[in-house]
């Protein structure tokens, strides 16, 4: 019989049983971050914003919405989505800001994808 007890307004705790030690865990306040940065990357636009900065290391706005043919507007709010799910690292270089990569985080973000798919198929 599983039992489930609200912590607290931002965690739930899981146990198989009453008599379980195991206790499963769930932040809401994670898995809010989590879904927030999967909604980031599901997004064609960004996807090719994404393509195009592993393709030249680092840009700036002007480089990026010129190469994909946008209106500033529209590459400085997608630019800002992923910014915000930590997809893209900034560095002030005088007026100009250039966008790059963060590696770490895409290799993380792909690591939980591949976790949550294989937990599914078990």
């Amino acid at each position: 019989m599983e039992t489930t007890v609200l912590t607290n307004t931002n965690t739930l705790v899981i146990r198989k049983d009453e008599a379980a030690s195991e206790q499963i865990k769930l932040d809401y306040v994670a898995v809010k971050s989590a879904a927030m940065t999967l909604r980031a990357i599901n997004h064609k636009l960004r996807q090719q914003i994404i393509k195009l900065l592993e393709e030249n290391k680092r840009m700036n706005v002007t480089d990026i919405y010129v190469k994909l043919r946008l209106e500033q507007s529209v590459a400085s709010q997608h630019l800002a989505i992923l910014r915000r799910a930590d997809i893209v690292e900034t560095v002030r270089e005088g007026k100009f800001i250039h966008y790059a990569l963060n590696h770490q985080r895409i290799a993380s973000v792909a690591k939980f994808v591949v976790d949550l798919v294989n937990s599914n198929e078990n």
